[in-house]
């Protein structure tokens, strides 16, 4: 073990580092599929930049199961692959490395997987497998065909001490000495099992410098990401540090800038914990490699698309054995970053080098307006997603998704309506004006129509919420809303409730088909709104009929029925997942179904399933 190694871990590492590489002779003993295992290697020789330089993997075998697994360097002389077993039964793994090192070639080592029993997988559902999607395409399963209908949150700034790691499980309230474990179980209380995060942002301490630098060229560069109003940078590092190094190589800013063709393992460290952790608490990571508006420098002063490339797949090869959904950028806003063929580019020379994750990792982007608009098909993408579109209008890019897409894939709503989005960030009257307080039920009624809206347009995957204070982690005294104090907004209480909904008609809602135009009248003129359109979908069969009724929409009617048949109606309450029998509807001979109207004035869902449907 190297001086370099123990300065970083400290001796509790070391020991930790030593069991792991015993781990790396030929194993003993039975593991269980779907659990991530790491082999763990130790160079021969030292190199200049051990990220850059030097390429490790293992080639695995196992039950129908035959590929070349990559791994990453993980400080001084270690490296690593992390791989997981798909099928019980015996596993083998031999190593390589380019350039080839005496400690890295020619290691073996095997084990022995078995199944999780029945109560295990009860008791955490990802020990049924990796996400993938369903038979036909549209909607999510595990890897045992097992239905997940996301129920996400926004936390981009997860991997960062904005979201405080205590190595203790003692529960903390709600509040300022929260930590990242007491969120994750407030969450899991509430029904959510997925997690949106950032692997590296573009800036990672207060730096003091403005919003924008124009550069000595005369180039107009993002510094950092800013807290709007308060003038000052985020702190973006966590307990392990900073992702990058500084002095950087842009010319004139060596202390502004870092270097991103040098990593700090220990950064990455501290978000294998939170990562593991969230796993094990039945969550799906969705992980994206950085935000865009580091994109510009990146390009400009560092080699593109190689130096981008190389750290998406050091991300993509340090998480590929944990439950989580990859992507390459999070791109919400394309003017403030190089563009979507510039990516292309990155992702390409990936998967050229590298391949495809080997065990069937999703791969998808937080895309403005959506990854099909982006990146056109065929493409990389294997989770659709819409996003930093807000309002209404915009949740006709998943039914384009929905029906261009070809062979079909999974879609959501990536980010949609943030909570209390509405002036919040003390914008001085410049800001988002279509939203509304957080807190309110003005503004859960607003999150209500982007989940029911999204979810019926064609999201089948699921919903993500996002809340103001949430999606920044703003814990700054000067932050006009907290993290603590959004987390308990009633608006990401009532998310959970569209699992109810679409559930209620059991596995068929995977094979609903949205079609907004199913009612009539459906929309009102105002399209910067989340008030006064409907939405609806339905099976092929026309036997089942889901829709959503935003606040002051007209309930008229709904077509497109079966001829003269009778159905059975049921509202939906989306403030509280409960339902009021409506009773029995006729369609008429030409499939018009007249709709009584809601209970109330207030938003609802609405069910309809034929009487001689076997739904029923």
């Amino acid at each position: 073990m190297t001086a370099a190694v123990i300065r970083r871990t400290g001796w509790a590492g070391i020991a930790l580092v030593l069991v792991a590489a015993m781990w790396a002779r030929p194993a003993s003993g039975a593991v269980h599929v779907w659990e991530k295992q790491e082999v763990t290697l130790t160079s021969s020789r030292s190199y200049a930049n051990p990220y850059t330089d030097m390429v490790v993997w293992v080639d695995l075998t196992g039950p129908d199961f035959s590929k070349r697994v990559y791994g990453f360097w993980d400080g001084g002389h270690t490296f690593r692959v992390r791989l997981v077993a798909t099928e019980p039964g015996d596993w083998h793994w031999t190593s390589g490395s380019s350039p080839r090192d005496a400690g890295l070639d020619s290691r073996h080592g095997s084990f022995h997987a078995v199944a999780w029993s029945e109560a295990e997988k009860q008791e955490n559902p990802l020990r049924r497998g990796f996400l993938r999607a369903s038979k036909n395409g549209h909607a999510l399963e595990l890897a045992d065909g097992t239905p997940f209908l996301l129920v996400g949150d926004t936390w981009w700034a997860a991997g960062t001490s904005r979201f405080r790691w205590y190595d203790d499980d003692r529960q903390r309230p709600i509040g300022p000495d929260a930590g990242f474990k007491d969120y994750v179980r407030y969450r899991k209380a509430q029904g959510y099992n997925w997690i949106n995060m950032i692997a590296a942002f573009p800036n990672w301490e207060t730096d003091g410098q403005p919003w924008h630098v124009v550069m000595k060229d005369g180039t107009t560069v993002r510094s950092a990401w800013l807290e709007f109003g308060t003038g000052s940078a985020k702190n973006m590092d966590n307990e392990g540090g900073r992702p990058f190094l500084f002095p950087g190589g842009v010319p004139g800013y060596e202390s502004m800038f870092p270097d991103v063709n040098r990593i700090n393992p220990a950064y990455f460290d501290a978000i294998d914990r939170r990562i593991d952790y969230l796993n094990q608490q039945g969550f799906v990571v969705f992980i994206e490699v950085s935000r865009r508006d580091a994109s510009l420098c990146w390009k400009r002063y560092y080699s593109w698309p190689d130096s981008y490339a190389r750290f998406i797949e050091y991300v993509w090869s340090r998480w590929q054995a944990n439950n989580v959904v990859l992507s390459p950028i999070h791109l919400d806003i394309i003017s403030e970053s190089v563009g979507p063929k510039d990516y292309d580019q990155a992702i390409g020379e990936v998967l050229h080098r590298y391949g495809p994750p080997p065990f069937g990792t999703l791969l998808s982007a937080n895309a403005n307006p959506s990854t099909l608009e982006n990146w056109g098909q065929p493409s990389w993408v294997t989770l659709q997603q819409t996003g930093n579109e807000r309002e209404h209008n915009s949740y006709w890019y998943l039914t384009e998704i929905f029906h261009a897409v070809n062979p079909p894939e999974p879609a959501i709503n990536g980010e949609p309506y943030y909570s209390g989005y509405k002036d919040a960030r003390g914008l001085g009257g410049s800001g988002y004006k279509h939203g509304a307080p957080g807190g309110t039920e003005e503004d859960a009624r607003f999150v209500r129509s982007s989940m029911y809206g999204s979810f019926l347009s064609g999201g089948l995957g699921g919903y993500v919420y996002g809340a103001e204070g949430i999606w920044g982690a703003d814990i700054e005294p000067a932050a006009p809303v907290k993290m603590w104090d959004a987390f308990r907004w009633i608006s990401g209480a009532e998310v959970k409730y569209l699992r109810e909904f679409a559930l209620s008609i059991g596995r068929r809602y995977e094979d609903l088909q949205p079609n907004a135009d199913l009612v009539s009248p459906d929309k009102n003129y105002d399209l910067k709104s989340y008030d006064g359109w409907a939405y609806c979908a339905r099976t092929p069969e026309k036997d089942i009929f889901l829709a959503y009724f935003e606040k002051g929409a007209p309930q008229e009617q709904i077509r497109g029925a079966r001829l003269s048949t009778a159905y059975r109606a049921r509202w939906f309450n989306p403030r509280n997942g409960s339902w009021q029998d409506a009773g029995g509807l006729q369609s008429g001979v030409t499939g018009v179904i007249q709709l009584p109207n809601a209970p109330t004035d207030d938003d609802w869902g609405l069910q309809l399933i034929a009487e001689s449907s076997a739904a029923q």
